[in-house]
């Protein structure tokens, strides 16, 4: 694309508006839960089906991602941005025009579909048009967008929602207004003339790729993500065996956890280039175990606001750091793969949180739970402070 620049601001606000999508699959209906569920309180199983509405496009992208990641590097990283968007919009407007439960729950699957290609595409485009302290900053800013997103998207949801609960899925069309900007704005990034990726086609490729170090990235991505995810799956709950809390109360405190979180997101790139690749998971990870401690440890509404952001201000810095590292350690070809594992990992760990956790809050309580939470994350902290690098992951590399 001649005159293309990945730096021009309509390029950049392309690909985050692009990234917010992925906040609007889950934030958006989430407040219309319980209208959907009165409207088809009558169906067999409603409560279950109705909570699949949530559930079900994180399964979908578990199993999507890695497809979605082949496709962006065989295919490319615009065609797939650019139909996913068009999927997007048709599975998650269409819901307004259904009277059918079961109808709804497969266009959620195919919202997933979606959500997985987007997640996919717009991330390998940060990793392609960026490199170094640039990448770092934008991958953080991704990161933030996407949480303010959640918090609007959420506030949002709940307004329309209160007026009919069909309303909430019109908001998914818009995902329509992005496709002029993704094809006036967005260029493929040319991999396969370049030095570098020549030269990686040419060797084994196999060879090129840190298997022990993607491990360990996707290790922590499924059980932080399985663990973070305690708050917004059990917090509602939590906090009405406290202090009888209003769903303002509620909002208010998950709000807190993720305003924290984009703050920290925004400032990712000047932390991690002062701090390092993997001694930055040490602060990371103790900040995500003492808010979990707090928020399990205390009864005071005030005092578990602050635990909430203290662990809002891990997540934030974590979630961009995992793109990056997954971003730099993989040969440019081979980016789009990993960093489909990578989303596998992160929505497997958010699919099965709930399934983990309700036998342990079932038998020994959320406050255990939490406290239990902040006692790995702590855990993990420690681990990586002994951990002086990670070249011994490296060495098949050079096998």
């Amino acid at each position: 694309m001649k005159n293309f620049h990945p730096n021009s601001l309509l390029t950049k606000v392309t690909i985050l508006m692009s990234g917010s999508l992925i906040a609007m699959a889950d934030t958006l209906i989430n407040p219309d839960l319980t209208a959907i569920q009165d409207r088809f309180a009558f169906m067999p199983n409603a409560e279950i089906l109705v909570r699949l509405i949530l559930t079900l496009p994180s399964l979908l992208v578990v199993i999507a991602s890695p497809v979605a990641g082949m496709i962006a590097d065989r295919l490319g990283r615009k065609p797939l941005l650019i139909i996913a968007t068009l999927l997007y919009g048709f599975a998650g407007g269409s819901e307004f025009f259904h009277n059918s439960l079961y109808l709804i729950l497969v266009e959620r699957a195919f919202l997933g579909l979606s959500v997985a290609g987007i997640m996919v595409s717009s991330t390998a485009l940060i990793a392609d048009y960026y490199t170094g302290n640039d990448r770092n900053a934008f991958m953080g800013l991704q990161s933030a967008v996407m949480a303010f997103g959640a918090v609007i998207f959420l506030g949002v949801g709940g307004v329309l929602a209160s007026i009919n609960w069909r309303y909430p899925f019109l908001i998914y069309l818009s995902s329509w207004l992005l496709l002029p900007l993704m094809l006036l704005y967005i260029s493929e990034p040319d991999r396969s003339n370049s030095e570098t990726a020549l030269k990686e086609q040419t060797t084994n490729i196999k060879s090129s790729i840190p298997f022990r170090l993607l491990t360990l990235i996707f290790g922590i991505s499924i059980i932080s993500r399985m663990i973070f995810y305690l708050i917004p799956v059990n917090l509602p709950f939590y906090l009405d065996s406290l202090h009888n809390a209003t769903p303002t109360q509620t909002g208010v405190a998950i709000a807190t956890c993720t305003l924290l979180d984009a703050f920290s997101s925004m400032i990712y790139g000047f932390v991690v280039a002062r701090l390092g690749k993997v001694s930055i998971l040490s602060p990371i990870f103790v900040l995500m175990g003492i808010g979990n401690l707090i928020i399990g440890s205390v009864s005071d509404y005030s005092i578990i606001l602050i635990g909430l952001g203290i662990t809002g201000l891990g997540l934030g810095l974590l979630m961009p750091h995992l793109n990056v590292w997954v971003s730099e350690v993989v040969p440019s070809t081979m980016r789009g793969r990993a960093i489909g594992g990578l989303s596998t990992c992160i929505f497997l760990g958010q699919f099965i949180s709930p399934i983990v956790s309700q036998p342990v809050s079932q038998n020994l309580g959320l406050a255990f739970t939490y406290s239990l939470a902040g006692g790995i994350f702590l855990l993990m902290s420690i681990v990586f402070y002994l951990t002086k690098n990670y070249e011994w992951l490296l060495k098949e590399k050079q096998k």
